[in-house]
């Protein structure tokens, strides 16, 4: 067996998925578009950009709104024009936010109990980014936890 720690306070630090915080899944910055985007253009960033979720608003000011895959697909069903409808037009008002200290566990909870597949990481003024469900699966599946 190595000595390659010279101290148990030199162990590779290892903790459970569950008690992780948030700000370490939090990657990119959320992405936006304008209020008059129309949804065709709202999907071409979701597609170029992997996302599911795109915010409404200024890059770096305040989220006015948040529009999802399943807005855009909600208007669509409903007869929706992706040409002529905006996001501002299908814009989910409502943001859910945590603090960047908040465990992983405690997000997937506040995911459940608000039935959201995304949170805001942060504040309105001072936003990180966005996670995601898949994001937080994703953080338990690797490490195994699954089994």
């Amino acid at each position: 067996m190595s000595d390659e720690f010279d101290d148990e306070t030199d162990l590779p630090f290892e903790t459970s998925p569950a008690a992780q915080p948030v700000s370490e899944l939090v990657g990119d910055e959320v992405e936006r578009v304008a209020p008059g985007a129309t949804l065709r253009e709202v999907c071409a960033v979701l597609s170029d950009r992997g996302v599911g979720i795109v915010g409404i608003g200024d890059e770096g000011g305040h989220l006015d709104g948040v529009v999802s895959e399943r807005d855009i697909i909600a208007a669509l069903a409903a007869g929706a024009d992706p040409d002529a409808v905006t996001a501002g037009d299908v814009e989910v008002e409502h943001i859910y936010y945590v603090d960047p200290s908040t465990t992983l566990e405690e997000v997937a909870a506040e995911m459940l109990s608000k039935w959201t597949r995304h949170l805001f990481v942060g504040e309105p003024d001072r936003l990180l980014g966005v996670v995601s469900m898949r994001d937080v699966l994703g953080a338990f599946a690797v490490s195994n936890e699954l089994d």
